[in-house]
Formats: structure tokens, C-alpha cells, sequence
């Protein structure tokens, strides 16, 4: 629910600049819209035909308008299947949904700017004196601060900014004196005392008639909100401020504004979906741009458009870097975990996220833009409406549609920002599948179930705020409107509120207080509107190209056509295209052939890869499609490993001397080999493998016989090097990651997939390690002669290891006190300086070859990391287990070993880097907090 009146909005990521700007007074005001620039993929839509759906539009609002007043008015909404209205308290309670209903008519207010809009101007009037006649705002009922801002103050607020219009025009409401904005003011007072929190940001609900926490209020004891929830007051309350003269709204929506910023997450610049409103610390640490946190982001750059403060767009614009950074995976938005935003949170969407295409054209973002509205189309193409929430492979997740209105208005946007006529086709599809599916005898229906079609009783009030204003506004031309909606902003519920109020009563300081609490790169930010031409480069095609390749991703069908011209081709001798299944990363005719179809390979910092299709970079259209194929498999092989059994994460401990089990780390588990959740640990001495990848017959095999062999990831598939080391006599195998500094502290679990053949011959346990875990083991064994290690499912106890019979030869401590008392340089070398980052390769001998560390990462197929990042498709990581037993031991160690471990010798160390336990057990109880997290973050 966002967007600005005709596409206005801020900061392009373009280079060049338009030689315009549209300046309202201090407020710079940047005109996106470019209604002129047309790109020709689809045929142009007559005037005849726009005014057809047009005046299809305006049948459709009387429908759900008309039977809201004859059957349910003043009730809050319509129920459509009953013909009647909901009332709060005398129907059965829906839970949270209910909150946006205070018995003050919700659906007319909320309404009132609509019919303005729709050239509706008598019943416009009708309906303000029915507001002012019959609406009570002092009722005893708990309701959401944040809907009853954005639905009714900014109802009310919308409704005054036409009304004043209307009056200047001198034809309707000439007997208005402001009724509206005294109503908006009185609301106003009633929702400040939610603000009554040490931080500032408010309550989540209020009593209207008893505010917060008096015993007749029912409401204040809550102690969390939703980002989205505190950080959408900003242009009601300001506009509010404004229009009255009353500062003290704007102070509390900025005061809000100001400590989400702060408390936003430094390192990633993401912020979480749900807050706790005294303490400021996150309770759901994950983050996307849907439920929960959507509108926080449009209400920054829109507060810069409408109050000129510039610390409001360099917030948008830091936020947006991290989204594109971490979040957007083209064409998919992907919630991540704000503290590791390399890892996805979830493998599913919720609608919501469909305003974000929008908000992109508002800053110039175009490309995204098209790519991830392409994307819903063809989703909302095969349920008729899109999914209230669905998987990263198109599956209805939770199949609800009530009638939301975000996917219109980011169709209006991309029309208004492209011409292209292909958006008015899309806006059609709109209309008739909402009166084929949705059309009911008394109004229109929510879909309980898209994939059954089953109705709902329910016809929410941003159905008519929203939905008809962004459709009608779709089809009209500027002269089938009444006044120019280029002179105002939409809200998040799609109310007009006029720019000029970036003029008006200014007397909140406009201090930049983003700058007090970070160093911001002026690069990033854009101040003034992006040049068409570059948004839309000569290529009359320009925006049908970046949707082409989308337009079968959800279906994953290939045409019929083309698959014919291939067969004939392979029979005149032609090679068959590539597959998925047989791609090989390492293989330069591979590459070659990616690079043909227009796909790029791209790697990541924390080793993986990841694959992009860009079909206008194909050499031909059958190129094209060929990578369109290519892709959908990939997305597929993914999705058939993501489903495939998920393993938690397993251990390897370092039992010999001087570690004695102390040194933990987390690897990653194979989906072939020994599975060391059903059999006993396996345990034995490391050697490094010759060659190192293990992708051939071991040079010294004598040297892994009996032992756990080490070797580098890189060159061949997993399930190759497990048979080679099998064959030279190892025990079990250890994968070094081959991405220098690569860690399990910011890279998601790696799970070590087979190589599409039947794997049962492979006998011995494998795990992987991230290099910088791997490096531990190496500089280990620079230090010592010999390291032995033990593969297990979870830490082993530490006393359990001590008394193991194997240990009896070896040098260990008798009593805690003997052990305090190792030379200084044991401490340092075995167990208080353990994380080791090796910048050099391992010292293997002259024969060894070493990959490069910068060699694709994918030539490994594996869950959870390729081929399923390289189509930006990503696969849910699994959860790990839970190492309780080994970080309680470790840490009684700690408190046992500190006041000797102080005494050591700080200059004794062993390998290039080190970091203390403590600091590593505090890593790795982060990590699995992360994974827990997970689960419990499901909504």
C-alpha cells in the first residue's frame, strides 16, 4: 500500500541526470513519471477501450459502495455473502484483523477521497455530511494505532485535503469550514497517549475512549510492535501538524522515525519485523520488505517528498542498498535474518511485498521493478489472484486473497513510469478476474482458498480506498480528472494529502539526525530524477526484454514451438542444448555455452555462485529460451535437493593434545556416505590428501590409509572425492572450503549434496568446513606433529573423551589443577587461541596442486549452497542441532582456566590470526540462536 500521486519520488541509481526537477519550495520534489515514454511490446490500447475499463471501474465501485451503504452502513464493513454489517463485538472475533474496526463507519471514511477520484463529487458530499452527522470517534473499543492512522485519520485527512480543493473550485462544498480536520485533530489526541513509552515508539493499540492502561482500557500491558506498525505515523501525523498548526504530532511520528533508525542493525542496515516498544531490542530479528516492515521503508522516502527533510531520503536510500543487497534475489524478495543477511529466513512471499515494484519506480529502480512484477503477474496468472503468501517455487503457502489492492497499485506506477500499454492489459486481467471470481450479489467477496475459489465473507475497507482509486487512475486520462493528482501524495491507504504542506507551518527542526549516528556515503544517494533515456534506453523493446524471460517462471512450460525446432535440429546433428544436471562450472565449454544463452555466472563473497539470465544478452532467440530452460531446471534440480532429507549440522572435535575436545566446529553435513546420526562417531588422525581436491586417484595413499583424510573443495563433485579417498583407505573425508576466509559465521549451513547417481557405495562419513573452521585443523597441524579429530552428529563430552581407551597413551592432564599448570606456550598454541585464519595455502609439498581459492564454487552441487543460489532461488537452510553439552563444558572450562590463562604469555600465539574461545563459543551460540530463530519466526 504505497505510492506517490502520478509516480512522484527520489533517487535514481542511474549515472545521468534529467536536466528538470520539480521543486516544491525547500521540498526537492522529483518527478519520475513518464507517461510519454512508451515501449512498444504490446499494441496501444484505443481510447475507446481505456474508457470501456474506465467506466467498468466506476460500475464495479458503485457495486461494492452501493451495497456497503444500503446494507451495512454505519457499521465498520460489508459483509458480501450475508448482506450485512460486521460490528465489532456482535460477530465472532477474527483476532488481530478485528482491531482495525472502532464502530466509526470505517469503509465511508476510508472511502471519502475515492469518490473524488471517480469524478464522484455529489456523493462525495453526501458522504462528508453522513461522516460529520454520524460518526463517533469517543467509543469504548480497543483498536490498532496503525490502522486507525492510516485508514481513518488519514481518511479524514484525504477527505479535507479534496474537500478544501472542491471548495476553491467554487462549485461543491462551499458550506465546508474544516469539520473534517477537527474530527482528524480530535483523533489525533486520542492516539497520543500510545506514545507514552521510554523509546517512543507507541503501543500497538488504544482504547478511544480510555487511551492506555487505565483498568477500563483493556489495552497497555503489550510490550512488542511490528516496524511497519511505528514507523507509518509519519505523513498523517506530519500532515496533521501542518494543517493545524499542532506540532506535537509530527515530533511523536519523527521521535518514532528516529529510534528505529538507531536501532536498525549496523553492520547489515536491515531492520526486524517486530520490536520491543520500552526496551528497543528485536524480537523477530528477520527482514524483507512485506508484512511487518513494508511501509516503514515507503514512509522514509515519501517523508522526503512530502516534508523536504533530507535525512528522511539518506535513511531510504541506506535502507534500499541493504535491500538490494541482501533481500532482493531478481525476480524474488526474500526475508533474511537481520545479524546474517546471507541467510534466508524463510522460502516463501507474502503479498504484501507487491507494493514494492512500486515503490522502486518512486526511486527509479526500474529494472527490479519490472522483473519482480512480472514475476506476480504470472503467479496471479495461474491462482487468478495472488496468494497471500506462496514459495520460492510458486506454491500457494497460504492460499487467502482479500482483495489486496498493492499488486494494482504497482501496475499504475510502471504504466505511469513506462507508457507501456502492456501494464493496461495486466490492469485488465485485474478487472475481469475480479468480476468473474470475486463479484457477489451484495458486493465482493475476499477468497478464502484461490485454488478452490471459495468466497469469504468479508470486504475489507482498502478494498474501495485502494483498489478502485489505483484502477480507475490506470485507465484516465489527465482530462477525465477533476484536479491533478501530480500536486499530491498518496499515503500507504492511497490518501491525498497535497504537497504544498512541505511549505506550511514548519516548526519542527529540520536537524539531520541521521548523521549523528552514521558515516554516510554520499554516493549513494541520488538527489535528483533519473533521465528517461537512460531509464529506457533506445531499445523501443526495453521493458518487454526484462519481463520475456519471466513470462513462464512459475508454469516452468517451454514453448511447443521452440522445443520442435530443437528436435529438428538435433537430428540434423546439432548438439542438444545444456542441462542442468550435467553443468560443470569448471568446464570452460560450459561457460562458453552459459555465456551464449545470455546466463552469467556470477560469485559470491562467501564462495557461492550465483546464476543470472539476461535474454537480450543471448546470441539468438533460441539462445534465449534455451537459458530459460537452463534456469527453470536449475530452480527445479534446487527444489528437488531442497526437498530432499535435510540434515542438521554435525561436529568436528579436536580430542588430541593439547585441545582434549575443548576445540569445537561446526561442519556440514553430506547427504551421502555414513550418517553419523545412526552410527557411532567416527575418530582418527587427519592427512591432507595428494592431490589436495581429491578429484583424482591419491598420490599417498599410505599417508590417508586408517585416517580421516582433508581435502579442498574445488575442480569435481563431492561424491568423486569421498570415492577417491574410500579407494586410498580413509575413514572419512573433511572438505576445506576453497574461498579464502569463507566462515560458518556469516555464510548459511553447507550441505554437501551427491552428484546425481546412486551414491550407496560410498561408505564413509564426509563433512565440510568453511576455510576459515578448516584452517583451524591445518595450522593444528603445522603446530603438531599429529591432530586427531573426531566426526560426530554433536560434541562428544569432554570427560567422555578423557576416559576413552584410546587416550590412555596419550598426554593428558590428571587433574584440573595439572592442567592450569601446562607451560604458557601450550595454553596459547592448544585451547585460548584457536581461530586461525590461514592467509597461505596449507604447506603440502611440491606435488600438491592447489586450486585457486578464486575458482567457482559450484562445481560442487550442493543443498543449500549451488545450484540453488545460482538461479537466485535459494533453498531454506535446515536447522542445526543444538550444542548445548559441549558450549556449558566449555564455558565451566573458561571460568576454571581464566585466572591462569591471564598470566600466559600474550606474545605466544601459533598461526597468522587468532581470537580467544570465548569469542569463537559466542560465534558459534549466535549461529545456532540464528537457526532457532527460524523456526520460531514462522508466522
Amino acid at each position: 500500500m504505497s505510492g506517490a500521486g502520478g509516480g512522484r519520488g527520489c533517487g535514481s541509481r542511474v549515472p545521468q541526470r534529467a536536466p528538470w526537477n520539480l521543486v516544491a519550495a525547500t521540498a526537492a520534489l522529483c518527478l519520475v513519471s513518464a507517461t510519454s515514454v512508451w515501449t512498444a511490446g504490446a499494441a496501444p490500447m484505443s481510447r475507446e477501450e481505456k474508457q470501456r475499463l474506465g467506466n467498468q471501474v466506476l460500475e464495479m465501485f458503485d457495486h461494492a459502495y452501493g451495497n456497503y451503504m444500503e446494507h451495512a452502513y454505519p457499521a465498520d464493513e460489508l459483509m458480501p455473502l450475508t448482506c450485512r454489517g460486521r460490528v465489532r463485538g456482535q460477530e465472532p472475533s477474527r483476532g488481530d484483523v478485528d482491531d482495525a474496526l472502532g464502530k466509526f463507519s470505517l469503509t465511508l471514511i476510508d472511502s471519502l477521497d475515492t469518490l473524488v477520484v471517480l469524478n464522484k463529487t455529489k456523493e462525495f458530499e453526501d458522504a462528508v455530511r453522513k461522516v460529520l452527522r454520524d460518526v463517533n470517534l469517543d467509543n469504548d473499543v480497543v483498536v490498532s494505532v496503525f490502522e486507525t492512522n492510516i485508514r481513518v485519520l488519514g481518511g479524514l485527512l484525504g477527505g479535507h485535503s479534496l474537500a478544501i480543493m472542491l471548495k476553491e473550485k467554487g462549485e461543491y462544498m462551499q458550506w465546508y469550514n474544516d469539520e473534517l480536520l477537527q474530527m482528524a485533530k480530535q483523533l489525533g489526541y486520542k492516539l497520543l497517549p500510545a506514545f507514552n513509552t521510554t523509546s517512543g515508539l507507541p503501543y500497538p493499540r488504544i482504547n478511544l475512549k480510555f487511551g492506555i492502561r487505565k483498568p477500563e482500557a483493556r489495552t497497555g500491558t503489550e510490550t512488542d510492535t511490528c516496524t511497519a506498525c511505528a514507523g507509518t505515523l509519519i505523513l498523517e501525523f506530519a500532515a496533521l501538524s501542518r494543517f493545524t498548526g499542532a506540532t506535537i504530532f509530527e515530533e511523536y511520528a519523527r521521535k518514532a522515525l528516529d529510534f528505529l533508525w538507531e536501532k536498525r542493525q549496523r553492520s547489515s542496515n536491515l531492520v526486524g519485523v517486530t520490536i520491543n516498544i520500552h526496551t528497543g531490542d528485536w524480537v523477530r530479528k528477520d527482514s524483507g520488505v512485506g508484512a511487518g516492515i513494508d511501509s516503514y521503508y515507503e514512509y522514509l522516502l515519501k517523508a522526503y517528498v512530502l516534508l523536504g527533510d533530507d535525512s528522511f531520503l539518506e535513511r531510504f536510500n541506506t535502507h534500499y542498498d541493504a535491500i538490494m543487497r541482501y533481500i532482493s534475489q531478481p525476480p524474488l524478495l526474500l526475508d533474511v535474518h537481520i545479524h546474517k543477511p546471507m541467510l534466508n529466513a524463510r522460502t516463501w512471499m507474502d503479498a504484501l511485498l507487491a507494493f514494492f515494484p512500486g515503490l522502486q519506480v518512486l526511486k527509479g529502480d526500474i529494472r527490479p521493478a519490472i522483473e519482480t512484477h512480472e514475476m506476480l503477474y504470472q503467479v496471479i496468472k495461474k491462482h487468478n489472484f495472488l496468494p497471500e503468501a506462496f514459495t520460492t517455487d510458486f506454491r500457494v503457502h497460504w492460499a487467502q486473497h482479500p482483495l489486496r489492492p498493492e499488486f494494482a497499485e504497482s501496475t499504475y506506477f510502471l504504466y505511469k513510469a513506462t507508457g507501456d500499454p502492456y501494464y493496461l492489459e495486466v490492469g485488465k486481467t485485474l478487472i475481469e478476474n475480479l468480476n468473474k471470481y470475486a463479484r457477489v450479489p451484495c458486493g465482493f467477496a475476499a477468497m478464502k482458498d484461490v485454488r478452490t475459489g471459495s468466497h469469504e465473507d468479508r470486504m475489507d475497507s482498502f478494498f474501495l480506498a485502494e483498489m478502485f482509486k489505483y484502477l480507475y487512475l490506470l485507465f484516465a486520462d489527465k482530462e477525465d480528472i477533476i484536479f491533478d493528482v501530480e500536486d499530491y501524495i498518496f499515503t500507504t491507504e492511497a490518501h491525498l494529502l497535497p504537497l504544498w504542506l512541505s511549505t506550511t507551518n514548519q516548526s519542527i527542526s529540520k536537524k539531520n539526525t541521521t548523521s549523528d549516528y552514521t558515516e554516510l556515503d554520499d554516493s549513494n544517494f541520488d538527489w535528483t530524477c533519473p533521465n528517461t533515456q537512460i531509464l529506457f534506453p533506445n531499445d523501443p523493446l526495453y521493458a518487454q526484454s526484462i519481463r520475456e524471460p519471466l513470462k513462464n517462471v512459475v508454469d516452468k512450460s517451454c514453448p511447443r514451438g521452440i522445443i520442435r525446432v530443437r528436435e529438428e535440429s538435433f537430428r540434423s546433428g546439432a548438439k542438444p542444448p545444456l542441462r542442468a544436471r550435467d553443468f560443470m562450472a569448471t568446464n570452460p565449454e560450459h561457460l562458453e555455452i552459459l555465456k551464449k544463452m545470455g546466463v552469467s555466472l556470477i560469485h559470491l563473497k562467501d564462495g557461492r555462485v550465483q546464476l543470472v539470465q539476461h535474454a537480450i544478452q543471448a546470441a539468438s532467440s533460441i539462445d534465449a529460451e534455451d537459458g530459460l530452460r537452463f534456469m527453470q531446471e536449475m530452480i527445479e534440480l534446487s527444489s528437488q535437493q531442497q526437498k530432499e532429507q535435510q540434515l542438521p549440522p554435525r561436529a568436528v572435535q579436536i580430542v588430541s593434545h593439547p585441545f582434549f575436545g575443548r576445540v569445537v566446529l561446526t561442519a556440514g553435513p553430506a547427504q551421502f556416505g555414513l550418517d553419523l546420526s545412526k552410527h557411532k562417531e567416527t575418530r582418527g588422525f587427519v592427512a591432507s590428501s595428494k592431490p589436495y581436491n581429491g578429484c583424482s586417484e591419491l598420490t599417498n595413499p599410505e599417508a590417508v590409509m586408517g585416517k580421516i583424510a582433508l581435502i579442498q573443495r574445488g575442480q569435481c563433485m563431492f561424491a568423486e572425492k569421498a570415492r577417491n579417498i574410500q579407494n586410498a583407505g580413509a575413514i572419512g573425508g573433511i572438505v576445506i572450503d576453497d574461498n579464502e576466509g569463507s566462515s560458518s559465521d556469516t555464510a548459511p549451513l553447507f550441505q554437501m549434496a551427491g552428484d546425481g547417481k546412486d551414491t550407496d557405495d560410498i561408505k564413509i562419513p564426509m563433512l565440510f568446513l568453511f576455510s576459515k573452521e578448516g584452517s583451524i585443523i591445518l595450522d593444528a597441524m603445522r603446530e603438531y606433529e599429529e591432530v586427531e579429530v573426531l566426526l560426530s552428529d554433536k560434541a562428544k563430552d569432554r570427560a567422555a573423551i578423557l576416559k576413552d581407551p584410546d587416550m590412555e597413551n596419550e598426554e593428558q592432564p590428571s587433574s584440573e589443577n595439572d592442567f592450569q599448570n601446562q607451560s604458557a606456550e601450550q595454553m596459547a598454541s592448544g585451547s585460548q587461541e584457536v581461530d586461525l585464519v590461514d592467509e597461505e595455502s596449507p604447506e603440502e609439498g611440491s606435488s600438491n596442486s592447489h586450486p585457486d581459492s578464486s575458482s567457482p564454487a559450484d562445481r560442487d552441487s550442493a543443498a543449500g549452497g549451488p545450484p540453488s543460489e545460482q538461479n537466485s532461488h535459494p533453498t531454506e537452510s535446515p536447522e542445526p542441532t543444538r550444542l548445548d553439552g559441549e558450549c556449558t563444558d566449555l564455558d565451566n572450562q573458561l571460568e576454571q582456566q581464566s585466572d591462569t590463562e591471564e598470566d600466559s604469555n600474550p606474545n605466544v600465539s601459533w598461526g597468522k590470526k587468532v581470537q580467544p574461545i570465548d569469542s569463537i563459543l559466542a560465534d558459534w551460540n549466535e549461529d545456532i540462536e540464528a537457526f532457532e530463530m527460524m523456526e520460531k519466526d514462522e508466522l
